[in-house]
This record gives C-alpha cells, structure tokens and sequence, in this order.
C-alpha cells in the first residue's frame, strides 16, 4: 500500500497552510480520502501539490498550473505537458524581463526627482517655523 499523508504532515512539509489544501482540494487539483473528519492525501496528491508550487514560484496562475497538471498522461508521453510549460516559462521570462526595463526606468526617474528636489532645497532660503 502506497504511503498516504494527513492534511497537517503535508501543510508542514511543503510550508502552506491546512486552508491552502482545501482550496486546492475545492479546485479539484488534490482529491484526497476522507473518513469521517479525516483527510489522507496520496502520494500522487503530494505530487500534484509540489508541482503547484513549483509553478507558483514560477509566476504561473493556478489554472496554468492545473492545466499543465492535467496534461500529464504516462500513457501517450509528456511532449505536449513540456512543450506547454516550456512556452508558459518563456512567456513568464520575457515578461518579467519587460518589467524590470519599467522598474529600472522607474528608479532613473526617481533619481532624477530627488535631485531635482535636493537642488531645489539648496536654494531656497532656509526658515523659521512657528
């Protein structure tokens, strides 16, 4: 029998939450046993989890990630699952790259206000409060 984990032992493993898991559990992306109150997740489960995380950190959106997930068929191959995580990787990459040209431009004209402002402050005559 395959080794099944509880809804703590996988919170704690992968450092989510038990409400985390059932989201995931309500998106229909961990489907695990229950008895009574109980949930066991299956070492499938486990690994459906890892790899929804691992597109998080990624930037992937859950639906994304789930939709890469479900491409996973032992049977016909993975070519058409890593072809599409591949392009979503890509895509991800010239996007993030796009933002951070905004962000270094961002911070050339922050630059550029604040010594506009400290200029500005060094010639005005200084005052008094009150």
């Amino acid at each position: 029998m395959s080794k099944r984990y509880t809804i703590r032992e996988l919170a704690e493993e992968f450092d989510v939450t038990t409400r985390a898991l059932r989201f995931y559990e309500e998106k229909g992306l961990l489907q695990p046993a229950r008895s009574k109150q109980t949930r066991t997740y299956s070492a499938a489960d486990r690994t459906r989890l890892k790899l929804i995380l691992r597109g998080k950190r990624l930037g992937l959106t859950l639906e994304e990630s789930s939709g890469i997930i479900r491409m996973y068929d032992p049977e016909a191959g993975n070519r058409h699952q890593l072809e599409t995580l591949l392009s979503k990787i890509r895509n991800k990459r010239a996007q993030l790259r796009e933002q951070q040209k905004d962000l270094e431009l961002m911070l050339l004209d922050l630059r550029d206000a604040e010594e506009r402002c400290l200029q500005a402050l060094a010639t005005e005559p200084k005052r008094a409060n009150g």
